[in-house]
């Protein structure tokens, strides 16, 4: 008994010894490890690679030349009441809801090193923006898994809806924010004041534009790196853990919670794949022999939970930062609770029935989300719009508040 009192597993110790399992499981199953680095290759440089770098590079342009900043100003007045979060937070909102993992926990932490939020802010705004790419719910699951693009929508607006709930809600997470210091009352043209807070932050950092670029492609190029390799490591994990019965185990304790929902233990399955990495997770979902409602629901839970793959991501981007991990895994599992449940609603509400029994045709292949450059194409003129529709929104927020203002004096 004085024995094992004496031996205490800490948690370098435990890292340590799951290290050393897995190189001697990759010395074991050699050429399925090889195998699954070339499948995790294949997903970042068709999937993840085109659809980050455009997001990656603007955005590093962007805050470079104090344009979130000025947003920040026009937009707070939107962002503040609805989620209790900074007018510059607008920006990763627009970006998290159009590109994917992680590129919102990135800018998040860039925020919080810029000084434009406080730690609790950003740790809110990182938890809401973080989501699956939109090509990937759309056309890779909705065309290329289950064959139908309606699918995918409800997939990908059931996927949105949870995150803008979590959103609200963690708008009376930690209100009582040490750090947040409300400004005095802003009097005077919101737009100069927006302008002069874009034309300050350029001045803390002038760089020449050729300079800038350089950076902002250096600084994407590193992350996209990291992630890369997040992707490869976790899509070896993957195997080895099904090789090892890691899986096995992983598939039993999902299962207790499951199976008495209803769910058939080939979804369980799926669900144990999803645990680690979303792109096996609904693919097996899809292949799943259950009824069609239970793999749409199942491939929803999976999006919503991301992956542990996606939680090694985003520690990563955040781990020269104060941010903590804690309140975002929490917010994966809700995520995943309530993207199941909004879908379980979809699929049983009657004009989404009729909507789906139609017949529908598409000019997307089912494989057109694993090319690098269609992939790149799509992203890049969604980052383009995505920008433009974010600017429009700041004019708009503006133009209204004029209006009112004036509005006001008249009477």
């Amino acid at each position: 008994m004085d024995l094992f009192q004496k031996i205490k597993v800490r948690p370098i110790q435990f890292i340590i010894l799951a290290t050393l399992a897995f190189i001697i499981s990759m010395v074991i199953f050699p050429s399925e490890v090889f195998e699954a680095s070339k499948t995790g290759i294949a997903a970042w440089w068709n999937i993840v690679f085109p659809a980050l770098l455009p997001f990656f590079i603007s955005s590093e342009l962007l805050m470079g030349y104090g344009v979130v900043r000025f947003m920040g100003v026009l937009l707070e007045p939107v962002m503040r009441p609805l989620f209790n979060l900074p007018g510059a937070a607008s920006f990763v909102m627009a970006v998290g809801y159009t590109s994917g993992f992680p590129i919102s926990a990135s800018l998040s932490a860039r925020l919080r090193k810029d000084r434009l939020c406080t730690r609790y802010e950003a740790e809110r705004i990182m938890c809401f923006s973080n989501n699956a790419s939109p090509l990937f719910m759309l056309v890779a699951v909705g065309v290329g898994m289950f064959g139908n693009p309606r699918l995918g929508v409800i997939i990908a607006l059931s996927h949105y809806a949870a995150n803008l709930i979590i959103g609200f809600i963690l708008r009376f997470y930690k209100t009582k924010d040490p750090e947040y210091v409300p400004g005095p009352p802003q009097n005077g043209n919101l737009f100069n004041r927006a302008f002069l807070e874009m034309k300050k932050s350029y001045r803390s950092n002038p760089r020449p534009f050729g300079k800038m670029l350089g950076d902002a492609i250096t600084s994407s190029m590193d992350k996209l790196m990291v992630i890369g390799g997040f992707v490869i490591i976790f899509s070896v994990i993957i195997r080895v853990s099904a090789l090892t019965g890691i899986m096995n185990l992983i598939t039993h304790s999902l299962g207790f919670f499951m199976i008495p929902l209803g769910f058939t233990e080939s979804i369980v399955n799926s669900l144990s794949s999803g645990f680690f990495e979303i792109t096996l997770g609904t693919k097996a979902a899809s292949a799943a022999a259950a009824p069609l409602a239970q793999k749409i629901i199942a491939s929803s839970i999976i999006l919503g939970w991301s992956g542990v793959s996606v939680l090694a991501q985003v520690a990563a981007m955040i781990n020269d930062t104060d941010l903590k991990l804690g309140l975002f895994t929490l917010s994966r599992f809700l995520q995943s609770v309530f993207g199941g449940i909004f879908c379980f609603f979809a699929l049983n509400f009657g004009p989404v029935i009729n909507w789906l029994a139609k017949p529908v045709s598409t000019g997307l292949t089912p494989h057109l989300g694993y090319y690098f450059l269609p992939n790149l194409i799509f992203f890049t003129r969604l980052c383009i719009y995505t920008i433009l529709g974010w600017v429009l929104t700041g004019i708009a927020v503006y133009v209204v508040r004029s209006f009112s203002i004036i509005r006001l004096k008249i009477r």
